[in-house]
């Protein structure tokens, strides 16, 4: 079980790492918060995050493997919208976050839309993990679009193509500039086996 820790010193009073340990939790080292397993009353956005664990010596064991954090993709999708909102000229903003994939639809009025295309989209990149990949459309008509799978879920197979389907009409918006050398505007590396990979050579 992962413990969230402060930044005290735990080898305060000359105690090993040994000593140290938490008796609640055998592989958590023992500080300041030892019993805070991200404790959201104590969530602080001025706060730095640190933890430390130590390998159990048990063989096989998946105790600390049952409290991993996973993404929360509603809180995801609420964040990206609500920054690219803030964005000048971007006025609504809907956001679909799949198990792989970013999908943001916008209204804009800004002259340059592949300047804004790649706000919006880099606003997504910051917030997700690096592997997901985020199209963008400031086309009105795909704000409904991508509304129509806010009740789909991960297990539900059927809308794939769908989504691919949509990602393809998205694409026909500027996306703004590549991401690096090594990967396109939307995040897709070179000779990168995705199901939907777009026409746009790498630039």
């Amino acid at each position: 079980m992962l413990t969230m820790v402060a930044l005290s010193g735990c080898q305060a009073g000359g105690e090993t790492d040994n000593e140290a340990l938490s008796p609640n939790n055998p592989n958590a080292i023992n500080v300041a918060d030892h019993n805070d397993l991200y404790n959201k009353e104590k969530d602080n956005d001025t706060n730095y995050g640190y933890v430390r664990y130590q390998k159990s010596p048990v063989a096989n064991d998946t105790e600390k493997a049952q409290n991993i954090a996973t993404l929360d993709r509603e809180e995801a999708a609420d964040s990206i919208s609500k920054l690219s909102s803030a964005i000048p000229n971007v006025n609504d903003v809907a956001t679909l976050v799949t198990d792989e994939d970013v999908l943001i639809a916008y209204k804009t009025d800004a002259k340059d839309r592949n300047a804004t295309a790649d706000q919006v989209k880099r606003t997504a990149m910051s917030i997700m993990p690096r592997y997901y990949h985020v199209y963008v459309s400031d086309n009105p008509q795909h704000i409904q679009d991508i509304e129509r799978f806010s009740e789909a879920n991960t297990k539900d197979k059927s809308v794939e193509e769908s989504i691919h389907l949509t990602i393809k009409e998205m694409l026909k918006s500027p996306q703004g500039r590549k991401m690096n050398d090594g990967e396109n505007a939307n995040g897709e590396g070179k000779n990168e086996l995705n199901e939907h990979v777009t026409d746009e050579k790498m630039k």
